[in-house]
């Protein structure tokens, strides 16, 4: 009896010790092979500096409203941390993320339209938010409402989403950055944008004469995600529960764009002005009420889908802290 017990607890300590070393591989190769997105600096951001304001939502947001040209007009600490590819489930932990650890005044959201008719898609967008979370009650919430449901290889493998011929020679200074806590933005740059430490994006402006009419994501109230509308309820909830403002923002996009999928883009407006009022809660839309209150001008954007180029978000910016100030001076009367 003696030898079997101890023949057992061998068994186990072999067992403990193939588990540990699988860990600490695991480990290793998410330390080398992930990459250091921008992401990794807004998430470090949120939670390690308090802001009055977190802008939260889509693309457009990403490289339309600039944290530092608004905080020169409502005199307020902003990030921006948009992202193509935040789903109304990522904007929720986000949100509630930055709630548990610096409890920002004011939450921003985005709102783009495509995104809630849209399914969230697997790949490295399911993990470029919840990677970069901090161990906190808010990341283990998410990863069973979100991350536990996609595919084994996305929660043990994270870098397998990511070329490794483009992620093998970085190495060294992926390592680097992240065993000395490097969050520079030099190295967040290329040819047509470049990330700032506000969160911003800025595209350097292109010639609008070759840009194709598209639209990425279009929306329809036929493909309206149910699931989607529930995560932006559940934000604007999670906010008043906290003593958090929300606000809304839909950024202007092309004339031509709005134009040519005017309905469309109406049943998505109709929708998100029936919930907000029923919420209690602003939204700018600068394509209806605020429309000749920014610019639509193609030359201004990107593409036709409404990404603008660093200028034009500059001077969108400063519209969109013309109009939270007055939010604020209606608020103290």
């Amino acid at each position: 009896m003696h030898n079997s017990d101890k023949k057992r607890r061998l068994t186990w300590w072999k067992v403990l010790l193939v588990a540990a070393v699988f860990v600490l591989l695991l480990y290793g190769l998410d330390l080398a092979l992930y990459p250091c997105t921008f992401m990794r600096n807004d998430i470090h951001a949120i939670t390690t500096t308090h802001y009055d304001d977190i802008i939260v939502g889509t693309s457009h947001g990403k490289m339309g409203i600039d944290p530092d040209t608004m905080e020169e007009i409502t005199g307020r600490s902003a990030h921006n941390a948009c992202v193509g590819g935040e789903y109304g489930i990522d904007v929720y932990y986000l949100t509630k993320l930055a709630i548990e650890t610096q409890d920002p005044e004011r939450i921003i959201y985005e709102v783009g339209p495509g995104y809630f008719a849209t399914e969230k898609e697997e790949g490295n967008n399911y993990l470029l938010f919840y990677h970069e979370f901090p161990l906190s009650l808010t990341k283990v919430e998410y990863f069973f409402d979100c991350i536990a449901q996609t595919n084994f290889r996305t929660v043990l493998f994270p870098w397998y989403e990511y070329s490794l011929s483009y992620e093998l020679p970085q190495v060294s200074e992926t390592l680097t950055r992240k065993l000395t806590g490097d969050y520079s933005v030099d190295s967040l740059k290329s040819d047509s944008q470049e990330y700032h430490e506000s969160g911003f994006i800025e595209r350097y402006a292109v010639d609008t004469s070759t840009l194709p009419l598209t639209v990425q994501n279009l929306f329809s109230l036929d493909a309206l995600v149910e699931e989607n509308m529930e995560y932006l309820e559940k934000t604007i909830d999670l906010c008043e529960e906290n003593g958090v403002e929300f606000v809304a923002v839909i950024t202007p996009i092309p004339a031509a764009t709005l134009g040519t999928w005017w309905d469309n883009f109406m049943d998505a407006y109709d929708l998100f002005a029936e919930l907000f009022e029923e919420k209690g809660v602003t939204c700018l839309n600068f394509n209806t009420d605020y429309y000749f209150e920014a610019s639509h001008e193609i030359e201004d954007f990107t593409d036709y889908d409404g990404h603008m180029n660093g200028d034009a978000a500059r001077e969108f910016s400063k519209v969109l802290a013309k109009y939270l100030n007055a939010l604020e001076e209606d608020s103290e009367i």
